[in-house]
């Protein structure tokens, strides 16, 4: 696929945009009200059925649990996306959800601290924490605890992967995999190509700094590998991943450059790159997410599949 093709937006999604065009303004300020109206508690959007859905209290972080009712496949620890600052199990419901059914798994969806309230790294402590306790406790859902993968969406997969950097070496059972959707893995001062090209598709870099401004507390944080994962000295050695991009998203560079690093130093990992798509086409539903859930889900039987015959033999 040549990269003119890639980068194109697909006409569905320009006539999207041009219908929704008030949605994708930036606020004009991150004001109480503006950042409680994202963090809602009920879905705003239509959601697949469970067969069973439940809230619990793991430790001192909110989760939610979604199993499908049939033998499960694995765990997915989801952490879902908002800038760090803004989302909710509620509002990521639509993906959750998804995961849940193509993958065959269950899932436990994370209500990670936000900021500005409480900036790094207390999410991602929050994040680390139910990944711990959930291969400690696979087993609960009929699962091995070789078989759990961590997995997250825009500032999500920036926690999922700096989850499986803070885990490396320091848990008996190692993740199976990690799920990775239009990632955040560089900082805001960063200078890949995409961030400029589409700026205005979802994201602006004005949007980038604040928001980051909330989640470092106004501190610099721009070098530490587990807030920019593209700054760890070494990607070796962790679990095998699957990045999922937007041909037209202004992360595509960064999360395209975090595979290949993945690849050069290791570690198995694949790219699936999703031309004319912008940044937040399978939380919004776009058309093109069936194509998407379908390769994901794919993976994931694969991943939780290679684990079992790697234990059994």
């Amino acid at each position: 696929m040549s990269q003119v093709e890639e980068g194109v937006l697909d006409p569905w999604v320009v006539q999207w945009l041009e219908e929704n065009a008030a949605m994708m303004e930036p606020p004009a300020e991150y004001s109480q009200e503006y950042l409680d109206l994202t963090r809602p508690s009920v879905s705003p959007f239509p959601t697949r059925p469970m067969a069973r859905t439940s809230d619990e209290i793991l430790g001192d972080v909110p989760v939610r649990i979604y199993e499908e009712g049939q033998e499960a496949t694995g765990l997915v620890v989801y952490f879902h996306g908002g800038g760090f600052c803004s989302g909710s199990i509620a509002l990521m419901e639509i993906i959750a959800t998804e995961l849940a059914h193509c993958g065959g798994a269950v899932v436990i969806s994370v209500g990670y601290r936000l900021a500005p309230e409480h900036p790094y790294p207390a999410g991602l402590e929050d994040c680390e924490a139910v990944t711990r306790w959930a291969l400690a406790n696979a087993e609960r859902f009929g699962v091995p605890k070789t078989r759990v993968v961590v997995a997250g969406e825009s500032a999500g997969g920036n926690l999922a992967a700096a989850v499986t950097l803070r885990l490396r070496g320091e848990v008996s059972d190692e993740l199976a995999g990690q799920l990775l959707i239009y990632p955040v893995v560089d900082g805001p001062s960063a200078g890949h190509p995409s961030r400029r090209q589409f700026e205005t598709a979802m994201l602006r870099a004005e949007g980038m700094d604040r928001v980051w401004k909330m989640y470092s507390g106004d501190r610099h944080i721009d070098d530490d590998p587990f807030a920019v994962p593209l700054q760890a000295e070494s990607l070796a050695g962790l679990p095998p991943a699957l990045v999922v991009l937007g041909g037209c998203d202004f992360l595509r560079d960064e999360g395209r450059l975090y595979a290949e690093r993945l690849k050069e130093e290791g570690v198995p990992a694949e790219e699936l790159c999703l031309p004319g798509q912008p940044h937040g086409f399978l939380n919004l539903g776009f058309p093109a997410a069936e194509k998407t859930y379908a390769s994901v889900g794919r993976w994931l039987r694969n991943v939780f599949a290679s684990r079992s015959q790697r234990v059994e033999s």
